[in-house]
């Protein structure tokens, strides 16, 4: 079956960098978009970002606006968050995910846009 395995998690000091990847196995990305959510403890998850086959992006979360980013290798098969600043605030689990439908040079915000999913990285920012 067609997964998506994230990476790059990790403990990061206030002000400190990551960089998540998700990569497909068993297949490709296509011209389906790919994007990043995330669950912070207790609350609900929530869309951070997306980049269409295009190259098209959609940040949903204003907390990170202009800290994290999104891009792809196509050649690898791989999506990418850079995130930048990290603060204590961006803790929780991270997932990427990739939309049901192709060839939709759009991102969308709702998570039951998506149909497969990684378990997750885990991104913890020390106070």
């Amino acid at each position: 079956q067609p997964q998506v395995v994230e990476s790059g998690g990790g403990l990061v000091q206030p002000g400190g960098s990551l960089r998540l990847s998700c990569t497909a196995s068993r297949f490709t990305f296509g011209y389906r978009a790919v994007g990043w959510f995330r669950q912070a403890p207790g609350k609900e998850r929530e869309g951070v970002s997306c980049i269409t086959w295009r190259g098209r992006i959609a940040n949903y979360a204003d907390s990170v606006k202009d800290r994290f980013t999104i891009s792809k290798s196509d050649a690898r098969n791989t999506v990418y968050l850079q995130m930048n600043s990290l603060e204590p605030e961006d803790t929780g689990v991270y997932y990427c995910a990739v939309r049901q439908a192709e060839a939709v040079d759009a991102c969308s915000p709702d998570s039951t846009a998506y149909g497969t999913w990684g378990q997750g990285t885990q991104v913890t920012g020390s106070s």
